[in-house]
């Protein structure tokens, strides 16, 4: 198979408020908070109570379903809160950080002479597991599994999302050596995926399959690289990991501390500093950005797939951006007219954006409409790259018709997959959802 990848399906949402290339480092937060709804699936146990001291890289919870699976702490302090929900359910856990971070010592390794099962080990037990995602299912990885193949996607096609190459740029080393640890859990291949089009140090790097890849977005998405390099069928497993968590690894595996520093963009038309910040992973978002408006959207994540947090939340585990656009808490007068205006990036030839290929919009989470009737459009199939029906794997996931759904292609498909749907069809349904529903029944039922 070709290793020059080229997506002709999809759509690129170009959006004003891109993050300029400098990075600060944030000032330290007062609190930082583990969030287990950040990890689908976790049932967190907890392992210290409220009041006790950590070191960052002290256990906090595990899951229930797999205590080797531990979720630590990113900082040094006092447990501060474990704020629940409904039933109980554990929100988060909020630490009251020190002024500076102890860490608990794991002991520096050397990869080229660990087995893979030891270097499973050592990142169970230093809190790294929960960076390895699994496909299906895009849940964390089962350490009780061997995957066919590893995959890192090297770039990212979303709407105003960070630049890897950029944000990798102090972290190459790191990088590098991550990638040597993460290649000894599979017998398969480790792919790195990356823009065709940049000529960065990941076509560099050593130890991996590199593909390039080219297109529109969803292009950036693993799901979407999996799909055209190496198909997952019934029974298969596939790991994913994003590039800076691999960093990560490489640098725990290094220095034996567990570092969770990340560099983020801050980006959106609503965003104070539309720029790189470089903090702990937990941070308050309000250390970060300051006391925004209360019509301003925060979003923890990109604007197709990232969970919206309040001015006191706190950054997810996962994050890689924070999105800051306007509410779309005002009427468009007229809206439903054809060719009324072009502010609203379409796919649809009644927009006028279509005449105007490089213009960069102002948006809002207006929906513009409420929710219709599912009719054939022909919409989805245009912004879905993968060899699936769209419509009718949705249809089939309504109703959880589990045979159907797996003959429809629901174990190559995770929720963001679905984000262009959700932005395109008109029936204004919640894909993503609907597909995060049918994808934790058939963890349930099929396993």
């Amino acid at each position: 198979m070709s290793n020059d990848i080229k997506i002709r399906k999809g759509l690129d949402i170009k959006l004003k408020g891109e993050a300029e290339k400098l990075v600060s480092d944030a000032p330290r937060s007062k609190n930082f908070a583990i969030k287990p709804t950040d990890f689908h699936g976790v049932t967190p146990k907890m392992v210290i109570k409220e009041g006790e001291s950590v070191k960052a890289g002290d256990t906090i919870f595990y899951s229930k379903y797999s205590d080797r699976v531990k979720f630590v702490s990113p900082v040094s302090g006092t447990l501060k809160e474990i704020r629940r929900g409904a039933k109980r359910r554990i929100l988060e856990v909020v630490i009251e950080a020190d002024s500076a971070d102890t860490y608990k010592e794991f002991g520096q390794k050397d990869v080229e002479k660990m087995s893979g099962d030891e270097v499973k080990e050592h990142l169970l037990e230093g809190g790294c597991w929960p960076f390895i995602k699994q496909r299906p299912y895009d849940i964390v990885a089962n350490p009780e599994d061997t995957p066919k193949a590893i995959f890192i996607s090297g770039l990212s096609t979303a709407p105003l999302a960070a630049d890897v190459e950029f944000v990798l740029e102090k972290r190459k080393e790191e990088f590098q050596f991550g990638l040597q640890a993460i290649s000894k859990l599979t017998t398969g291949k480790t792919h790195l995926c990356v823009d065709k089009k940049s000529a960065s140090f990941l076509n560099e790097v050593k130890g991996v399959q590199l593909h390039t890849v080219s297109g529109p977005h969803p292009a950036g998405n693993v799901g979407v690289q999996i799909h055209h390099i190496d198909p997952i069928n019934s029974g298969e497993r596939v790991w994913v990991v994003s590039p800076e968590d691999v960093a990560i690894i490489g640098s725990f595996f290094k220095t034996g501390k567990f570092d969770a520093t990340r560099v983020v963009a801050v980006a959106g038309t609503e965003a104070p500093k539309a720029q790189y910040f470089r903090f702990k992973i937990g941070t308050n978002v309000k250390e970060i950005i300051g006391q925004v408006p209360a019509n301003v959207r925060i979003i923890s994540g990109d604007v197709l797939t990232g969970d919206r947090i309040s001015n006191d939340g706190f950054v997810g585990y996962y994050s890689s951006i924070i999105s800051l656009i306007p509410e779309g808490n005002t009427y468009r007068m007229f809206g439903w007219l054809p060719f009324k205006d072009n502010n609203i990036p379409s796919m649809s030839k009644t927009s006028l954006s279509w005449l105007f290929p490089n213009k960069k919009y102002k948006v809002d989470t207006n929906l513009n409409g409420e929710e219709r009737a599912l009719v054939v459009t022909g919409e989805m199939e245009k912004v879905m790259p993968m060899d699936i029906y769209p419509m009718q794997l949705l249809k089939e996931c309504m109703v959880l018709n589990i045979e159907k759904m797996e003959n429809l292609g629901i174990h190559e498909v995770a929720p963001e997959d679905f984000a262009l749907v959700d932005y395109v069809n008109t029936s204004k349904l919640e894909a993503q959802a609907i597909i995060r529903e049918a994808l934790d029944v058939m963890i349930k039922e099929v396993g």
